[in-house]
């Protein structure tokens, strides 16, 4: 795992399954508009939560590109899923803005519930064809700018589920904090 302390938050990076960290507070979902179980992202966390996280959810939905909403975490080890909707690429203009919104949305309603450590997935970059390299830039340089307002993150972790994928983020935030 690759950690690096920035304004009192860790940021870590680590290749693995969103829907295992069990030392985590608030996993972030790339979840679909209807907010139902999926492939991908979506598919692992409401399979490792159970059918209740699908019946929490219903109310909620549907959610537009760059918007997120907050639910408990059932049978995950977290205590909250938070779940937003990625830009499809190409598609929901403008993909940037939707990406940051994304982050920026999750990051707001983990302080709100005063969540110390949460962990995203690299949002978009599966189905919905963000190119991978783009979107990291976005990510961290978003995430990057909101750490000197967080009262209650104390770790921020992102999980790539390919080795491919880690590579990228590790290299994208050395050369962003250098």
């Amino acid at each position: 795992m690759f950690k690096r302390k920035i304004s009192d938050v860790e940021i870590q990076l680590l290749q693995g399954d969103i829907s295992k960290q069990e030392d985590i507070e608030a996993i972030v979902n790339a979840a679909n508009a209807q907010l139902r179980t999926g492939g991908g992202v979506a598919g692992a966390i409401h399979r490792a939560a159970g059918s209740d996280l699908e019946k929490e959810c219903r109310p909620l939905a549907p959610i537009k590109p760059g918007e997120a909403v907050i639910t408990s975490g059932h049978g995950l080890p977290n205590n909250f899923v938070i779940h937003c909707l990625g830009p499809v690429y190409g598609v929901d203009k403008p993909e940037d803005e939707l990406l940051k919104d994304c982050y920026i949305n999750s990051i707001n309603l983990a302080e709100e519930n005063k969540v110390k450590s949460i962990a995203f997935p690299a949002i978009s970059t599966g189905a919905f064809g963000y190119p991978i390299d783009k979107a990291t830039k976005i990510t961290l340089k978003t995430v990057l700018e909101k750490l000197s307002d967080l009262e209650h993150i104390e770790t921020i972790r992102f999980v790539l589920y390919s080795k491919d994928d880690l590579d990228i983020y590790e290299k994208t935030f050395v050369n962003m904090i250098n």
